[in-house]
């Protein structure tokens, strides 16, 4: 698990990661911290999530929409838009 702490650490600088073991079996907490100490965000996940790389990669992707909302940079709205639009193409693609 440390070596996992170590590359969300990388892939989420400039921000302060620590992974502690949640309260359900197999679930670990990952959180996020600014500078100044303050928690920007803090989700659960399924430890199988961070020992797969591909799983892995989805986490920090969406750990950086999730600091990008909670820093105001990001409103939810749009991304439900981009998801929509997303959407919208592969049914397009389809057809």
């Amino acid at each position: 698990m440390e070596s996992i702490s170590l590359l969300l650490g990388e892939a989420l600088s400039p921000y302060q990661v620590t992974l502690t073991p949640s309260g359900a079996p197999g679930e670990c907490l990952v959180t996020l911290k600014s500078a100044a100490g303050a928690i920007v965000v803090e989700r659960a996940f399924n430890q199988a999530q961070l020992t797969d790389k591909w799983l892995l990669t989805d986490v920090v992707d969406g750990l950086h929409r999730d600091v990008l909302i909670a820093e105001g940079r990001l409103e939810p709205c749009v991304i439900a838009a981009l998801r929509n639009a997303a959407q919208d193409k592969i049914l397009a693609n389809r057809n």
